[in-house]
């Protein structure tokens, strides 16, 4: 999930062996013209019911990267805080990566841009072009990211 006020995204990914499926994504966008709280609650209620339709089994959130713009930070932060929240409801264990990290998963490479991340989110998950919108496909990601690590965990565990 790549939380914000105005626009959430999400997806779902499923994995077998090395195949990975995008099941769904998208984005939640929510009104300028409506208070904070309205929008916050907008973002909860629509996680919770996408948590019940595809009923995944673990959730990842992108962890807020630092902003110069307070406002935006906090913003931002609120919307990550009733993610997580909507998702812990659902009774799910929600996992946190940093952009770094989601970069590093996807890329292997920690410095990628927007594009060479959108056009392996192409490839990684056999799509004919690139997830749209921008916030979707980077939810996307963070799944990826996070079957990544979990898969690395599993090894780790075995070892």
């Amino acid at each position: 999930m790549d939380p914000g006020t105005a626009t959430t995204g999400y997806g779902v990914v499923e994995q077998h062996g090395n195949d990975l499926k995008a099941l769904v994504s998208g984005v939640i966008r929510t009104s300028a013209d409506q208070p904070t709280p309205e929008r916050l609650q907008v973002i909860h209620r629509e996680l919770q019911a996408l948590a019940t339709e595809w009923q995944p089994d673990e959730a990842a959130v992108e962890e807020l990267f630092f902003s110069r713009n307070v406002q935006t930070a906090m913003s931002v932060g609120q919307a990550r805080g009733v993610a997580i929240l909507a998702l812990a409801d659902a009774g799910l264990e929600v996992a946190e990566y940093t952009p770094l990290a989601i970069k590093q998963a996807v890329t292997g490479y920690g410095s990628a841009d927007k594009a060479q991340m959108q056009e392996m989110m192409k490839m990684l998950l056999g799509l004919s072009e690139i997830p749209r919108p921008d916030d979707a496909a980077d939810a996307l990601a963070v799944a990826i990211c996070h079957l990544h690590s979990a898969r690395l965990r599993s090894l780790e565990e075995l070892a």
